[in-house]
């Protein structure tokens, strides 16, 4: 068993919540733009000042029309500005947050709300407050449903009507919800994707994600309060918030007073990072695999000359950053890479909006080769690690130290250990005080000696840092004995351009097989390429000899990490994409290996058909 532990450089005072950060940014700066808010198409700030004014109108209203301190209130809406408002005013007036995916099914939402006793929701739109009706009957505690945008009986949406409200409530009885508050009480209520069975709430304190954030921001210094050319920092957030990442992150920005932006369409974020002009985001690791994956396929298509010219680029970033980690970079290879760095990188980070020069990554592997090309394009990405049970990392890379395929070291005031059976377990004050309701669960999920267990496979290095090696319960086990962990195979193949997700299977089988999706984003560009029509049907390139090719050559490639036992003997590519909406994969791009093995138990026969 290895264990490594780092030292706290924040601890949650006696008596505080995360109410606190705003009251305090309000007192010491109150002319300070802590946020941006896009109004008309122009990006206009949010001083602390006027957001302290607006958290408490609302929570003015929350009290005044039945919100009681404790009580639930849910949050089902895309990523935009009145979440980080709506959050931090549930605070205010004492409850407790329970966000819900605005892509969540009626069976999803009816159990959430059920489940967590929320006696309020706001939703975004009409389409959401119809579906959250629907299930009405089945919240038995829901007294009210606040639509945020605009509706024919509220003409200034919900946020005006609840100002409105609470107009007669006295500053007296908010200080008083406030009072109620300390590191122990329940902050939020964040269910699981649920990959498996129904999603289980998971409880988490105001002192977890105080704790949480500020440690976070402490060691990550120079992103969350800015160096060199970019002093004032800022960032854009376009994860959903519903998931505890990108709300951690928006509580940890507002606690360093780095200016925070939303983004509620990731088909805008190309065009809201260009105007906002971040200096630094989180994503996950699938969004950089599209960024590299387009780039190099757009440069492809324009013409051999400069597909070849990028394709030069990736190779010298790539050489340039594993030189630079080794700490000694030649001065031809530097000579190199600040001709690319005119030629290509200058426009992927003008992509970015021009100003971005780090980001944090989580919720799967990036791998290394994309740690490397994005550092070495002038994009530090710190890959960091956790789970929504931690609140959520317990690992992240340094910045600017990173060891790229890793997660980093254990966050500070997090021990780390390795069971003997490889699983990750974790103590730390992040870690979920249980989940709601299931107190089974809750016991299953902690060691005799209070350790938390991932359900995740590692090892830590000499100096601490963590690598992820698989999922526990993903581990496969062929006919022949051997165990395979598929995230080494299915990591590989997913960073291919023309694919979208793969599934290893082989489960008490002779030998291991994967299920392979195409990019339905991707493919025109290929198409192009190869002189094909940019609208051939998805369901034809399935079988297309050229496309098979293609992904045999790439299944070749993965190969090359793993043993001969371990190996892709057999494939197969499906006519169609797994997707949130499809029930495939998770809000947090996670597959969910028992739906897709049901659906496609045919396509897997047919694999193992003699």
């Amino acid at each position: 068993m290895r264990e490594f532990s780092v030292a706290p450089l924040y601890e949650v005072p006696a008596g505080a919540d995360l109410t606190d950060i705003v009251h305090r940014n309000a007192g010491e700066a109150p002319a300070k733009a802590v946020l941006g808010r896009k109004v008309d198409g122009v990006w206009r700030d949010v001083t602390a000042g006027e957001f302290l004014d607006e958290v408490t109108a609302v929570a003015r209203g929350l009290v005044a029309l039945g919100v009681g301190a404790g009580d639930r209130v849910a949050i089902m809406s895309r990523t935009r500005y009145e979440w980080s408002l709506l959050d931090f005013a549930v605070f205010e007036a004492g409850g407790v947050v329970v966000p819900i995916y605005e892509t969540s099914s009626a069976e999803q939402v009816a159990w959430i709300l059920a489940d967590s006793g929320a006696v309020a929701a706001f939703t975004e739109t009409a389409q959401n407050t119809a579906l959250v009706e629907s299930v009405r009957a089945q919240a038995a505690d829901l007294k009210h449903v606040w639509q945020i945008d605009s509706s024919t009986d509220i003409p200034s949406g919900a946020l005006a009507l609840l100002a409105a409200a609470g107009t007669d409530v006295p500053a007296a009885t908010l200080a008083q919800r406030r009072g109620t508050l300390g590191p122990d009480s329940v902050a939020t209520i964040i269910y699981t994707s649920g990959t498996t069975g129904r999603p289980k709430g998971c409880v988490l304190s105001h002192g977890n994600m105080l704790f949480e954030a500020c440690n976070a921001v402490a060691f990550l210094d120079k992103l969350f309060h800015g160096e060199g050319e970019h002093p004032e920092p800022s960032t854009l957030l376009f994860l959903p918030m519903a998931h505890v990442f990108a709300r951690i992150i928006h509580i940890g920005a507002i606690h360093a007073q780095a200016k925070l932006g939303h983004c509620s369409d990731v088909k805008n974020v190309v065009e809201e990072l260009g105007s906002f002009k971040p200096t630094f985001i989180l994503s996950v690791p699938r969004v950089f695999e599209k960024v590299y994956n387009s780039a190099s396929l757009k440069a492809h298509s324009e013409g051999t000359g400069k597909g070849k010219i990028f394709d030069a680029a990736a190779q010298t970033a790539i050489a340039w950053s594993e030189a630079h980690e080794a700490g000694k970079v030649p001065f031809a290879l530097n000579l190199k890479h600040a001709v690319f760095d005119r030629l290509v990188y200058g426009k992927l980070r003008a992509a970015l909006g021009g100003r971005t020069t780090a980001a944090i990554s989580g919720g799967a592997p990036l791998g290394a080769r994309l740690t490397h090309f994005f550092r070495g394009a002038g994009l530090f990405v710190c890959e960091g690690y956790g789970l929504t049970e931690t609140a959520p990392a317990v690992a992240v890379n340094p910045y600017p130290n990173a060891k790229a395929g890793t997660v980093g070291p254990p966050l500070p005031g997090t021990t780390i250990r390795i069971a003997e059976d490889g699983e990750i377990e974790i103590k730390g004050e992040q870690v979920f005080r249980g989940y709601w309701n299931n107190e089974e669960a809750t016991r299953e999920v902690f060691t005799a000696d209070g350790y938390f267990k991932t359900g995740d496979l590692g090892r830590l290095d000499d100096d601490g840092y963590l690598s992820i090696t698989g999922r526990k319960k993903e581990i496969l086990v062929t006919a022949g004995g051997k165990n395979v962990a598929p995230a080494v195979l299915e990591d590989r193949l997913n960073a291919h351009p023309l694919i979208s997700q793969t599934m290893v299977v082989g489960d008490k089988q002779p030998f291991i097989a994967a299920l392979v999706t195409l990019d339905a984003e991707a493919l025109p560009d290929w198409l192009g390429l190869h002189g094909r029509d940019k609208d051939t049907p998805l369901e034809q390139l399935a079988g297309d000899p050229a496309v098979l090719q293609e992904i045999e050559e790439a299944v070749a490639s993965a190969n090359q990490a793993v043993s001969k036992a371990e190996s892709i003997r057999k494939f197969v590519v499906l006519p169609t994409e797994w997707t949130i909406e499809g029930g495939q994969i998770t809000p947090s791009m996670k597959i969910k290996r028992n739906v897709i093995a049901h659906e496609c138990a045919g396509e897997i026969d047919k694999l193992y058909a003699k």
